[in-house]
């Protein structure tokens, strides 16, 4: 059943799904998988993988629930084989609940309290609606807590109200209106009306449209107001053609009984029906807005990872303030700091020629080849006063992004980096570092604390922190790690590895030296061989004896490098690299029964740049300096900026100033745009049109200039 389940959900095909959950099954990870085992897959790609493993989940958390409802049914004694094989046949948890509603032991319910009072055969000969005196045959029930022949109708219609709302058919026909037809609306609370905090949501104050055609920053925004206590919310349909559509399938006759029915479909549609099912409605609505943020932020995160890496050079990075001074450390080409001190070129101290002349004898006493500025509190200022400086040497200035890094610099990972160092020197080392490699030093920091999503503690917090982890490690391993030089924090997000055993790589490293060969990862403690075989090839080792061991390759498929370089009649050194050599190889000559032709091309590609980077290499960027506030803005002008955060509704751009603007995804491009990211990226540097500046609610409309 997983098999098809799964089959069903992706539309791949069935060897591929089969040999998939064979590996998954055997602890092997999506970039192992996707990267070493191609012939197994049909080719799949990671994102297909990611797919598999999702609906493996959700079926095995389906079967899990239905275990769970079939051993309550048995010891109710209610399993009969019918219900048993509708349980055991459900593809789906809706369903499957819906199912289970007639015996859920719930607390004590009006129908609970009529049955007890003996009126259920009332209930039941109502609802077969032959009876036309109804009051007369009522009275028979009346004894006991039953006082009068109004309560025992009563009575009565609770438990027939009680089964209309156990019924599946109008469920899922409610279900299919509310699908349809529901309108969102919203109201201001009149007593937070002017509350400041209320006035970002001011938008929604007064606000109707379709559920299923709201957009999901829209929703979120919506019932974060809500939960802030600023709006009421509220799900409507037609009623009365909801009623009909319930009246229809019950009310068969036109006398007394029909009345009796007709009393109780109204109490369970206001009671029971619409109360849930507008609910299930509304967190449906709030998964898929959950689904579409986090996928979001996962395309954010990925493209933040994979930002263009300065490389191994020696870099001053500075974190800009005004009061406190500006604090200044110096880092080696491997991130290892050097020096740190403050220099005070901004209002109070203003001692802007102290600060020229130190940075001048840091640049030359350290060797600088790179500037890295912190975007946050005067950043603009320290910029132009850095770029006024004659440096002795060609010195390029790069203003990086600090989101997060007030995060990390106070975190454990950063105490143990700096255990002798305040949090403003660790957050200077982190804005050098990103500088050098943003992947290796933004994946010490909470994914959900970089600020490259929206709404983000608004939804589903595990199914963002179970993404975020995903493309964490699928960036982590597509760039591959240098193990002699990697952070703990790095090392954990490895295919095979995780916290552990990263430490354990880390101590060892530490007692034993550098590692000089794969082999060499053997010998850390407690890393066995499965984890050898996910993990060796994504850990790279510089300058060893054997190069593939600084390459991509496989040590599994070392064999196959090693009988075509034999082949050849050329060393290892002299086939790596050399294109027109690979270029003769015949790859159908090296196929085996488990090394295909996908494998080999693979091979090849990598042995043509062994250990290349896929990554961009950083460019410095200039804003305009004469834009200094949202004050020196005015509609029409082109401005450089750079794409700080992408959303459905359009992207976030840095002009250079506190605010960011908005370009609108009507205004990326003339014709239809179904993907903001077909149109920008994150970090891109691109030329926007000001369009509109709106001062009071610091909001800048721009356009993307072609």
């Amino acid at each position: 059943m997983l098999l098809n389940y799964i089959i069903s959900k992706t539309k791949l095909p069935e060897t591929s799904v089969k040999n998939t959950i064979d590996l998954l099954n055997q602890d092997a990870t999506i970039p192992f998988i996707s990267r070493y085992r191609k012939e197994a897959t049909g080719n799949l790609d990671e994102v297909q993988i990611g797919d598999i493993v999702k609906f493996k989940d959700e079926f095995e958390a389906l079967d899990k629930r239905k275990t769970a409802i079939l051993k309550a049914l048995e010891e109710q004694d209610a399993l009969t084989e019918e219900l048993k094989a509708k349980v055991i046949a459900c593809l789906d948890l809706t369903t499957l609940e819906d199912l289970y509603l007639p015996f859920k032991k719930s607390r004590k319910t009006k129908a609970e309290t009529a049955r007890k009072n003996g009126l259920e055969a009332l209930a039941k000969i109502i609802m077969s609606q032959n009876a036309n005196d109804v009051e007369s045959i009522a009275f028979k029930y009346v004894k006991g807590e039953v006082k009068t022949v109004d309560d025992a109708l009563e009575g009565a219609r609770h438990i027939i109200a009680e089964w209309i709302n156990e019924r599946t058919d109008i469920r899922n026909n409610l279900r299919n209106q509310l699908d349809r037809h529901a309108m969102i609306s919203t109201k201001v609370v009149k007593s937070k009306k002017e509350d400041e905090n209320a006035q970002k949501f001011r938008d929604y104050f007064e606000w109707e449209e379709a559920l299923s055609r709201i957009p999901s920053h829209r929703l979120l925004a919506i019932l974060r107001a809500e939960k802030e206590g600023f709006i009421r919310v509220k799900i409507e349909i037609d009623k009365i053609k909801a009623l009909e559509n319930i009246d229809r399938r019950i009310i068969k006759s036109e006398n007394a009984c029909a009345d009796q029915i007709e009393l109780a479909i109204n109490d369970a549609y206001k009671r029971l029906l619409f109360p849930s099912l507008s609910n299930e409605a509304l967190q449906k609505a709030k998964e898929k807005a959950d689904e579409s943020a986090i996928s979001v932020f996962a395309k954010n995160l990925k493209q933040l990872l994979l930002g263009s890496p300065l490389g191994e050079k020696r870099v001053l990075a500075i974190d800009p303030g005004f009061r406190s001074g500006c604090k200044v450390v110096c880092l080696d080409a491997q991130g290892t700091l050097l020096h740190n001190e403050n220099i005070y070129p901004h209002p109070p101290k203003s001692d802007s020629i102290g600060a020229i002349k130190k940075l001048s004898t840091l640049t030359e006493a350290y060797k600088i080849e790179a500037i890295a500025i912190g975007n946050g509190t005067a950043s603009r200022e320290t910029e132009a006063l850095v770029k006024k400086i004659k440096f002795k040497n060609d010195i390029q200035v790069f203003v990086v992004s600090e989101a997060g890094a007030s995060i990390y610099s106070a975190s454990k990972i950063a105490r143990d980096e700096f255990p002798n160092y305040d949090v403003t020197v660790r957050g200077s080392v982190s804005i050098g570092r990103r500088l050098q490699d943003p992947l290796a030093e933004l994946v010490k920091i909470d994914a959900k604390s970089i600020g490259v999503g929206q709404y983000q503690h608004d939804v589903d917090q595990s199914k963002l922190q179970k993404e975020l982890d995903v493309v964490v490690e699928n960036c982590v391993n597509s760039v591959g790690v240098n193990i002699n030089t990697a952070s703990t924090s790095l090392l954990s997000y490895v295919s095979g590895i995780g916290p552990k055993l990263a430490e354990n790589i880390f101590n060892y490293r530490n007692e034993h030296g550098v590692f000089t060969s794969r082999n060499d990862i053997k010998k850390v403690p407690r890393l066995g061989g499965k984890a050898f075989e996910q993990g060796a090839a994504f850990l790279r080792i510089r300058e060893a004896k054997n190069p593939l061991d600084d390459s991509a390759v496989h040590p599994e498929s070392y064999n196959i490098v090693e009988k075509m370089a034999k082949d050849l009649k050329v060393t290892l050194n002299d086939l790596i690299g050399n294109q027109e050599l690979l270029k003769k190889i015949d790859l159908k000559k090296y196929c085996t029964d488990t090394v295909g032709l996908l494998t080999l091309e693979d091979i090849i590609k990598e042995l043509e740049k062994p250990g290349l980077d896929i990554r961009e290499e950083a460019k410095v960027f200039t804003f305009n300096q004469n834009i200094k506030t949202i004050n020196d803005l005015v509609a029409g002008q082109l401005l450089p900026g750079i794409v700080n955060n992408i959303t459905n509704f359009g992207c976030f751009v840095d002009i250079g100033i506190k605010e960011s603007g908005l370009i609108h995804v009507s205004n990326l491009s003339d014709s239809f745009v179904k993907d903001v990211n077909e149109h920008v990226h994150l970090h891109q540097q691109i030329i926007v049109k000001v369009l509109e500046v709106d001062v009071p609610r610091k909001r800048i409309q721009l356009k993307l200039h072609k």
